[in-house]
């Protein structure tokens, strides 16, 4: 008996110290049990919800270093409704910054209970972690200066491209240099921003990635009209919000949240909002018109995977 107090105390340390790191409370860093999420709100009257510091128009900074974007309106509804449904009256909210190489076991161990970013939803991720009904549908796209010479995919042969570590299109660009002979130099950059800045250096001909986010990311440039979004789309991106497995609960709840906002048309509007009006940090409009598979995700809800 004694010998297992002491694990349990020993756990408990360990978990209290990757709490420290990860600036939450020890009880969202350790590992919840299935189908604990909604208890473990109850218990704390806290969430933990995952968020991208640059993901425009998704997940991102304003002025003021306020999380926004059309993912984070999404995710406040489901906030909403995860303090209704524990019966917290005063939910705090924990935001924590995630990337595209930690995201996963974020919501794996618990430091996150839900990611509100921009993550596609893939077969091989279902077997790490729950996704939500999709919210958005993206293509795999090239940003180029305008005037480049590249215009698609086959004018990238000896030259050096940049995208996200751990995200789709790393995994395709890696895939057409096997297949196609290529010899494409790829560099592997930690967000947005920085993947940004070294195409804006000349270092790289073109940043790969999905065409909203770089439609997003070239509306930060001191002159958003010199780069142009080009290319044939190697695939399409379905988004969901990241959750633990086997919590069928609060996966229904997240999903009833979202489909909610599908049925109701209030989606439309958040999507008017962020996508064909003026938003921060420079008050740019994006003018990216709903697309038929982003209307169809929204006529039929969904929380399958692409690939």
């Amino acid at each position: 008996m004694k010998a297992l107090e002491a694990t349990k105390a020993m756990r408990a340390a360990v978990c209290g110290m990757a709490a420290a790191v990860c600036g939450v409370p020890a009880a969202h860093a350790a590992d919840a049990p299935a189908g604990a999420t909604l208890a473990k709100i109850r218990e704390t009257g806290t969430i933990s919800i995952g968020h991208r510091t640059s993901s425009i128009p998704f997940s991102f900074y304003d002025g003021s270093q306020k999380v926004v974007g059309f993912s984070q309106d999404i995710c406040d509804k489901v906030i909403a409704e995860a303090g209704r449904r524990a019966g917290v009256a005063s939910l705090q909210v924990h935001m924590v910054p995630v990337t595209s190489q930690n995201r996963i076991s974020l919501v794996q161990n618990g430091t996150v209970d839900l990611e509100c970013g921009v993550t596609t939803n893939l077969k091989a991720r279902q077997q790490q972690v729950a996704f939500s009904t999709t919210f958005f549908v993206a293509g795999t796209r090239l940003l180029v200066k305008k005037g480049s010479p590249v215009q698609d995919f086959g004018d990238l042969s000896g030259k050096a491209v940049v995208t996200n570590a751990g995200t789709t299109s790393e995994r395709i660009l890696r895939r057409l240099n096997d297949e196609k002979k290529a010899n494409i130099a790829i560099q592997s950059a930690k967000d947005y921003g920085e993947s940004f800045l070294i195409l804006q250096s000349g270092r790289v001909a073109a940043f790969m990635m999905d065409d909203v986010l770089l439609s997003g990311v070239k509306t930060t440039a001191p002159a958003p009209a010199d780069w142009t979004v080009v290319g044939t789309p190697q695939s399409f991106e379905a988004y969901g919000f990241m959750m633990r497995k086997d919590d069928p609960e609060f996966k229904k709840l997240v999903d009833g949240v979202i489909t909610g906002l599908m049925k109701s048309g209030e989606i439309r509007v958040m999507y008017d909002k962020w996508f064909n009006k003026p938003i921060p940090p420079k008050n740019v409009s994006f003018e990216f018109p709903m697309s038929a598979a982003v209307r169809k995700a929204y006529e039929q809800p969904s929380d399958e995977a692409f690939e």
